[in-house]
């Protein structure tokens, strides 16, 4: 059996079950080039403070892949740090480490530590020690900023396949070679940031980085950072404690200065519009990490940080900033998901609540029927309206009061579907040209309220069963 693969015309799909069984053939089409979504970056628009690296170690069997990344803090001021973790009950050591630290240090830590090839999850004491062991190699790259004995100040992170030990000596080497004595590969510049988000993928198809500035009260600062995935993505990730809520890794690092809990409130509020809202397969991994740091390096010694008790402007500022960013780092991911062929931005409007119209588009989102209509280019709405009408919400639905429309990418009129819970009289030509566009919107109005949400998510190709049907071999 022969497949479409990435950037290749369409070719037939023939597969014989058995010698007496008729031949199947199925039409595939050709996944769309992602190259154009990674160009680089000015140096000058990276935050200052920071040097970082990607490099091979040895967990990826590959030569010369890049499976291990460094980003280490060099501000002179404490550097805060805020992390959302995932919620799946099965959390990867990485993640228990991380959330450790940041309990210990009450929100501070000045490098991030991450492996690519091995999630280190399912991996009991080994596991946890392991991925110690990369925290304090990591610890030892940082110069002492007092001569008290010190709290590990290294977040972690791993991904890719569950269950299986790091290859930790080679890790450590390679760790140990970015030392003064070692090969020392770090530095500030456009490459040194492509390599880190290089060493975070796994089946991505180009490194997700981007980078902007941002000003509050006329002071500019900037923002930068990476995120990997394209499986395994449905996150639902909170703070290190708290109540809120493929593995996808990723950090945000600014060169403002934060209060740690007010960087922590910002993150919180950030990754449930962005990151929680994301959705390629519905399948929440064990390793989803979130982790931002504000070194201040931007900020003069005597300059407070940013606080959300202390200057709420400013705090709103940064937040929103923040939040927009995350979200572009967010649908970078559900644009190289596995097998995608369409971006599709599902939108619910006049929801009782923020969590109800959330809820909604998560259920849209995921829904298999709707994914596989949007790769077959059929603009079957009425699966659009079921998985709508399969959400339980604060206030009950009133199908007299929905409207369901197509929103195409070009800028033309909206196609509705539904109105006031009637079928509109639909063009089927109009409704498959829209639905054939690589990016679209799908807009569901509920009638009961004043909050909205959004999702993003991708179709389901055959594509993505190949991927995911030889993952391991």
């Amino acid at each position: 059996m022969v497949l479409t693969m990435r950037g290749f015309p369409p070719v037939l799909v023939f597969r014989r079950f058995s010698s007496s069984s008729p031949t199947t053939t199925i039409v595939t089409k050709a996944i769309p080039s992602k190259s154009h979504l990674h160009s680089p970056i000015p140096d000058s628009a990276f935050p200052k403070g920071y040097t970082l690296t990607g490099l091979h170690c040895g967990v990826k069997k590959k030569s010369g892949v890049l499976d291990l990344g460094v980003i280490l803090s060099t501000s002179p001021r404490p550097t805060s740090a805020g992390a959302c973790f995932t919620r799946n009950a099965f959390k990867a050591a990485p993640v228990l480490v991380s959330q450790d630290v940041l309990a210990r240090t009450g929100g501070r830590a000045r490098a991030i530590v991450v492996n690519s090839g091995c999630a280190n999850a399912v991996t009991g004491k080994q596991g946890m020690e392991d991925a110690w062991s990369m925290v304090r190699a990591t610890d030892a790259l940082l110069p002492s900023q007092s001569q008290a004995p010190r709290e590990s100040e290294t977040l972690v992170m791993s991904t890719g396949v569950i269950g299986q030990n790091l290859p930790i000596a080679k890790i450590l080497e390679g760790i140990r070679s970015q030392g003064p004595s070692g090969t020392r590969t770090l530095g500030s510049t456009f490459e040194a940031w492509e390599r880190a988000a290089r060493a975070f993928m796994t089946t991505d198809t180009f490194p997700k980085l981007r980078a902007r500035t941002f000003a509050v009260r006329g002071k500019e600062f900037r923002l930068a950072g990476m995120d990997k995935g394209a499986g395994m993505i449905h996150p639902d990730m909170g703070p290190p404690s708290g109540q809120l809520h493929a593995t996808l890794l990723g950090c945000i690092l600014t060169d403002a200065a934060v209060s740690p809990r007010s960087l922590q409130s910002a993150l919180t509020y950030a990754v449930d519009r962005s990151f929680n809202s994301i959705s390629v397969d519905g399948d929440m991994s064990t390793n989803d990490t979130i982790v931002v740091l504000a070194n201040g390096a931007a900020t003069a010694a005597e300059e407070p940080e940013i606080d959300e008790a202390t200057d709420p402007e400013a705090y709103e500022v940064f937040k929103q900033e923040l939040t927009s960013f995350a979200a572009d780092l967010a649908q970078l991911v559900v644009r190289d998901g596995e097998g995608a062929t369409k971006f599709v931005t599902v939108t619910v409007e006049g929801a009782p609540t923020y969590k109800d119209a959330h809820a909604v588009a998560s259920r849209i989102s995921t829904s298999a029927l709707v994914k596989t209509a949007l790769f077959g280019e059929d603009a079957n709405w009425g699966r659009v309206l079921a998985a709508t009408g399969s959400v339980a919400l604060s206030q009950p639905i009133d199908p007299t009061r929905v409207n369901v429309s197509f929103v195409p990418s070009d800028g033309t009129a909206p196609l509705p579907l539904l109105v006031n819970g009637e079928p509109e009289k639909v063009d089927e030509a109009r409704a498959s040209e829209i639905i054939g566009q690589e990016d679209l919107e799908i807009k569901v109005e509920l009638g009961l309220g004043s909050e909205s949400a959004k999702y993003w998510t991708c179709d389901f190709s055959y594509e993505y069963v190949r991927i995911n049907g030889d993952y391991r071999t």
